[in-house]
């Protein structure tokens, strides 16, 4: 059953007047910089303000555009909080020294995948790669990412290259297997004749109209469709357990170490890695939870399976964006 917005605003008021509201606030309003959108995590911000008393001020924008305007404002910013759409804005911050280091406890029970080695950022959702693939169609299926350049394939997967994702994926690619293995493999695809699309939500669309059959994508775009549509011709599935095609990247929030409410800000952080917080996330958006005490939504995988199948990858690592576009120029991608 699904938790309603009422059933999620209960449980964090109950939280917010134990756990979360032990000790005293120490500030009246924080700044937040959200690469997140607005329409997606707003109610949470809303009920925070509600529950505590603390005002929420937010500039909301692209996660990359942030992390550079933070970068730019250096000591001088007047963020407090970075809550950003992927890790490896997290990561180049957190290496430029510009976070300030969590309580330890704050991720004491988070898997290694959802937070920093460096102690400065911890995941508030999580989304895994997943192939997508018709239903009427798909008449093999690859155990590895690296298995789509077979001639069975030709002509049939779709791609974004000019998407977030996909690029951060192709990031963890290098990290993982290494330049040259990436580029051929890019070159591989690129000879198979993977179809390149704008966005994730036009890769699952084309599955369905049979343009591909199939494709690498973010979990939750198919659940989205199959929510308006539980015929909806495109099911999802993972690689073999640890390959990288089975990339898990976060959502994840950090503490500027600018800040002059640290603890406030903290206290935000704690707020949106209590359960009910969480279960709003999994149960609206289609992320998965970094709690083990909540479930995922009943269309996701649980929560040991992620983890069983989750490739290793140091997500502050994939703060190089910049090679990982170099290289797709020097492919022919961009």
């Amino acid at each position: 059953m699904r938790l309603t917005r009422q059933v999620w605003a209960r449980g964090i008021a109950a939280i917010v007047l134990g756990t979360l509201m032990a000790g005293t606030a120490v500030a009246d309003t924080l700044t937040l910089y959200s690469g997140r959108g607005e329409t997606l995590v707003d109610p949470i911000i809303q009920q925070f303000r509600d529950e505590t008393g603390i005002e929420v001020q937010v500039r909301y924008g692209g996660t990359a555009e942030l992390a550079v305007l933070l970068l730019e404002e250096g000591d001088r910013t007047p963020a407090d909080l970075f809550w950003a759409q992927d890790a490896g804005a997290l990561g180049a911050l957190a290496n430029a020294g510009r976070f300030a280091e969590l309580p330890a406890d704050v991720a004491a029970d988070l898997p290694d995948i959802y937070k920093s080695a460096t102690g400065t950022w911890v995941a508030t959702s999580g989304r895994a790669r997943v192939l997508a693939y018709s239903t009427t169609r798909a008449d093999s299926m690859p155990d590895s990412v690296f298995d789509l350049t077979d001639p069975v394939y030709q002509g049939r997967v779709g791609w974004a290259p000019t998407n977030g994702s996909f690029q951060a994926f192709v990031t963890a690619m290098r990290k993982t297997h290494g330049e040259d293995e990436t580029r051929a493999w890019l070159e591989a695809m690129k000879a198979n004749g993977a179809a390149a699309y704008r966005n994730n939500t036009a890769l699952v669309q084309a599955i369905a109209d049979g343009e591909i059959d199939y494709t690498i994508t973010n979990n939750y775009y198919l659940l989205r469709f199959v929510a308006n549509d539980p015929d909806f011709p495109v099911a999802q599935r993972f690689f073999q357990d640890g390959d990288i095609g089975n990339l898990v990247n976060v959502a994840g929030v950090a503490v500027l170490g600018t800040s002059g409410q640290p603890e406030a800000a903290v206290q935000f952080i704690r707020y949106l890695l209590s359960e009910p917080a969480q279960a709003y996330f999994t149960s609206t958006i289609f992320e998965y939870p970094v709690v083990a005490t909540v479930a995922p939504d009943p269309l996701l995988e649980s929560f040991e399976r992620l983890l069983a199948v989750s490739p290793e990858v140091d997500l502050d690592a994939l703060e190089d964006l910049e090679g990982t576009l170099a290289l797709l120029r020097e492919v022919g991608l961009l």
